[in-house]
C-alpha cells in the first residue's frame, strides 16, 4: 500500500470539516447536483413543475439581464464560514463572475428559490435568513404550495428589511432597479 494520496486529490488539502465537505460535493462524479443546508447534503431533483415556474422568471428577466450585463442560471453560492453550499433555482449574476466555480450571495443582483413539497420550509426560513445575511440584494421566494411570490430586499445581519408580499399568483410582482420590470406571476 502506497501512503501517497490518490491523484485525483493530491492537492487537496483540508484543516477543517467546511472545506472538506465542500470539497467532496464539488468532486461528485456523474449528473448529479448537490446542495449543503446546514451541513445536510441534499440532492437536487426538480419536477417539471418546478422547472416550469424557474423557466418561465428566466425568460421574463432575460431581456433585463442582458442589457446589465449579467448571466441567469443555478450555479453554486458558496456561504464562507457556514457548512452551506446552496443551487439555487435562479441566480442573475455579473457576466464577468460566470466563470468562477461558486459565488457568494452579495455577488449577485437576484436570488430566485422555488418551493417543492420536500423543501419548502428550507426556502422559505433557513435560505431566506442567510441569503439576507450574505447580502443577496434580492430574494424571490416563489412558493408553490401556498402558491404566493415573496420579494425580499435590504439585506441585513438579522434578515430582509423590507418585504413586498406575499402575493397570491396572478399578482404582477414589481422587481425594482436594476431590472426595473414587472414579473407575471399566473403561470408559476
Amino acid at each position: 500500500m502506497s501512503a501517497q494520496p490518490h491523484s485525483e486529490t493530491a492537492s487537496y488539502v483540508a484543516d477543517d470539516p467546511e472545506t472538506a465537505l465542500k470539497y467532496a460535493i464539488q468532486h461528485i462524479r456523474g449528473d448529479d447536483r448537490v446542495q449543503i443546508v446546514e451541513g445536510v447534503i441534499e440532492q437536487l431533483s426538480p419536477t417539471w413543475g418546478h422547472e416550469k415556474a424557474a423557466d418561465k422568471i428566466r425568460n421574463q428577466i432575460a431581456p433585463a439581464v442582458s442589457k446589465l450585463g449579467c448571466v441567469s442560471g443555478s450555479g453554486n453560492l458558496d456561504l464562507p464560514g457556514s457548512s452551506n453550499w446552496y443551487v439555487p433555482d435562479v441566480a442573475v449574476v455579473p457576466e464577468e463572475l460566470a466563470e468562477a466555480a461558486a459565488l457568494v450571495p452579495d455577488q449577485t443582483l437576484l436570488v430566485v428559490e422555488v418551493t417543492s413539497d420536500s423543501n419548502g420550509d428550507t426556502d422559505r426560513i433557513v435560505k431566506r435568513r442567510r441569503y439576507a445575511e450574505y447580502g443577496a440584494p434580492l430574494y424571490l421566494l416563489v412558493d408553490r404550495q401556498q402558491r404566493t411570490c415573496t420579494l425580499y430586499s435590504a439585506p441585513g445581519n438579522l434578515g430582509y428589511t423590507k418585504v413586498d408580499g406575499p402575493h397570491p399568483f396572478g399578482t404582477r410582482l414589481a422587481l425594482p432597479e436594476p431590472f426595473d420590470l414587472e414579473l407575471d406571476t399566473s403561470e408559476f
